[in-house]
Parts: C-alpha cells; sequence; structure tokens
C-alpha cells in the first residue's frame, strides 16, 4: 500500500478545493440558518461530474473507485462544508451501489444517468421508528399485486425526503426483506420533516407510505434478497462517513490554530500556552490516524479483499477524533466559539451525525469484538 496520493486523487483534491472556494462559510452559514437544501452546490458538484465519481463509465460516471469518493468527500467536509456539504451529494457517491452491482442492465441505464446528472436526488429509507438499527425486524410491507408491489409503513431519519425525487427502500414482501429504487410519489407518501440539532441545510424526516405502488420493473434483484444488497453497500458508507469526519476534524484544528495565532490575552498570543497547544496536537494525530484507516480501508474495498473491520473501524476513529476536535476548537475560541460567526459551533454541532449515524460506536465495538476478536455476541 502507497500511502502517497496518486496524482488521479491529487488532480480530484485540488478541483473539489476549487470548486469549494465558491461556496464560503457565509453560505453554509446561511444555509445552517434558513435551512434550504444547498441545491447551487449540489448542481455544481453534478455540472462538472462530481456525483458520478464511482459510478460506471458506461452510464455516465467517472468509474473510478472508493479511495477516490474518499478524497472528495474529505474535501467537500475540510472546505468548511462539513456534513451539510457532504450529505448534499452523499447518496449519490454510495447510494446506488446495490443497483450498480445487483441491477439489470435495463435498470442501470434508467437509474442511473439521472442521478448522476442531477435531474434526479434520492433518499435513502431503511431505518424504522420501533427497530433503529435492527434492520432484519423492518415492518414496512410491500405486497405483491400483478406486475407492481404495494407499499405501506414508516421509516424514520430519511434525509433530503423534502426534496427527493426518487427513493432507495426496503420493505418486507412475501419472500422477506426486499429492495426498490422508485419514485418517490408524494401522493402516496407523507413527510414530516424533523427539528434536529444541526445539519440544518439537509433535511431529516419521518416518512408514511400509504399504498405506493411500486412497478415489480423497480425491484432490485431477487424479492428476499434485499437486506444482502443493502449490505453490500455499508462498508463504502462506513469509509465516506469516516473521510467526511476526518475533513470536518481537519476544518476545525486549522480554524483554532488560527484564532489561537492571532487572539492575545495576557499581552500574548493564546497559541503560546501549552493548555491550547497540546489538545489542538493530540487532534492532529488522532485525525491523522483516522485518516489512514479510511485510507486502508478505502484501499482494500477497491482491491475486493475483506474491510469490515478497517470500514468501521474508520468511521469509528473518525467520529471520535472529529467530535473531540470539534469540541477542543469550540473551547479554543472561548466565549467567541459559541458565537455563529465563529463557526466551529455548527461544526460540533454536525460532528454528531457522523458519530451516531448510520451505526453507533457501541455497535462498531461489538463488531469488532466479534468479528476480529471472536468474542460472544453481547446482545
Amino acid at each position: 500500500m502507497d500511502f502517497a496520493p496518486t496524482p488521479e486523487q491529487e488532480r480530484i483534491r485540488e478541483a473539489i478545493e476549487k470548486l469549494c472556494e465558491r461556496f464560503g462559510d457565509d453560505y453554509w452559514l446561511a444555509r445552517d440558518k434558513d435551512g434550504e437544501f444547498p441545491v447551487e452546490f449540489h448542481q455544481a458538484c453534478a455540472r462538472d461530474g462530481w456525483l458520478g465519481v464511482a459510478m460506471p463509465e458506461a452510464h455516465g460516471g467517472a468509474g473510478l473507485g472508493i479511495s477516490e469518493a474518499a478524497v472528495m468527500m474529505q474535501a467537500i467536509a475540510e472546505s468548511g462544508a462539513g456534513f451539510s456539504g457532504a450529505s448534499a451529494v452523499h447518496m449519490n457517491i454510495f447510494g446506488l451501489n446495490p443497483v450498480v452491482v445487483f441491477g439489470t442492465e435495463e435498470q442501470k441505464k434508467r437509474m442511473l444517468p439521472p442521478l448522476i446528472q442531477g435531474e434526479h436526488r434520492a433518499c435513502f429509507a431503511v431505518t424504522e421508528p420501533n427497530t433503529g438499527l435492527n434492520t432484519r425486524q423492518l415492518k414496512t410491507k410491500a405486497e405483491k399485486r400483478g406486475s407492481e408491489y404495494i407499499v405501506s409503513g414508516q421509516k424514520v431519519w430519511i434525509s433530503t425526503a423534502q426534496v427527493a425525487e426518487k427513493v432507495l427502500l426496503l420493505a418486507r414482501a412475501e419472500k422477506g426483506l426486499t429492495l426498490f429504487y422508485t419514485d418517490f410519489d408524494r401522493r402516496h407518501i407523507e413527510v414530516r420533516e424533523i427539528d434536529k440539532m444541526g445539519r440544518h441545510a439537509v433535511d431529516s424526516n419521518q416518512v408514511f407510505f400509504d399504498a405506493l405502488p411500486i412497478p415489480e420493473t423497480d425491484r432490485i434483484g431477487e424479492e428476499g434478497n434485499g437486506f444482502e444488497y443493502i449490505l453490500h453497500g455499508m462498508n463504502p458508507e462506513r469509509i465516506l462517513i469516516g473521510a467526511e469526519l476526518v475533513g470536518l476534524g481537519r476544518c476545525t484544528v486549522k480554524r483554532a490554530a488560527k484564532y489561537a495565532k492571532e487572539r492575545v490575552v495576557f499581552d500574548r498570543p493564546i497559541g503560546q500556552n501549552q493548555g491550547i497547544q497540546h489538545p489542538l496536537a493530540a487532534n492532529w494525530i488522532a485525525l491523522e490516524a483516522a485518516g489512514l484507516m479510511v485510507q486502508k480501508a478505502a484501499w482494500l474495498y477497491d482491491r475486493g479483499k475483506p474491510c469490515g473491520a478497517e470500514a468501521n473501524a474508520a468511521k469509528y476513529l473518525g467520529g471520535e477524533a472529529c467530535f473531540d476536535a470539534c469540541q477542543q476548537s469550540v473551547m479554543t475560541h472561548g466565549g467567541f466559539g459559541y458565537a455563529a460567526e465563529y463557526h466551529v459551533e455548527r461544526y460540533l454541532r454536525e460532528s454528531l451525525v457522523g458519530r451516531i449515524a448510520p451505526v453507533t460506536p457501541q455497535l462498531i465495538l461489538c463488531y469488532i469484538a466479534e468479528r476480529v476478536l471472536g468474542l460472544p455476541k453481547s446482545y
């Protein structure tokens, strides 16, 4: 494994940094305040071809790996866009992995290009209020009637459902959990936004399906195999979220260090004090370690090697390091860290998204204990 970025990865980072320069602190502060989806940013990514970075070239994508996608997502978060920017395009990178891997050629031709071109925005409807991470117990039903399925049920914490045109939906059919990618038909879907702590620019919702008709041609793969298809996309999702956490953490450490060099108290910059220096230095170390695990997990995934432990570890390390860094950045700013105009309080709020979702730190530790250490299942 080569730790140096490839020329392609360097090019991606430079291009994303240049794109993100057009969406500075004021833009993301405004989106945090008004809660509007960052349409301009999403469309800019689409115009420059980034929404299909890891999609097949045959369908309009760049055909690159998760390693390249991780570089992209880390750069977006590190620009100051944080999870408001990353989550606006995150679904495009890994979300339709089940379609890429298990869909028919007809489905790929029909479903992938509009997403890559930015014409469609998709939401990912799996989690339910009474099952949480116990995905095998999902209750949303898909009843087969002739050449279509009728879906009824409830989902929760569904991002971008306010603006989505499409939905990747996991529901229980006769043979078991089944995956669909279909129109987000609001005649049969009610969306209730959840007022939440952070990442206001990307909505989170309760979603209610009331006899939503889904043509059989929108079913991905075989009936009853949907959970296995979803699992196939979980490792790249964890890797990309790990990358986004590292990016946001690096952003906030750089901002804190800059402030510490400029802020003078008792006739000296506060950054001259070890009480300020040492925590930020420790944050940098933790973020670098998390970044290396992201890199290793992506390298394994792109070569078709097992990477479950590494992908989970990348997400865990990123979540802890980012949260600690964001908290320390607020404390470094003192009272001003509490002010929205300094941005670090927004970073702290957003850091919790990646720490909690899509899997908690505790379940990651359970995974490592069971799958790596061979310890008995604890839950």
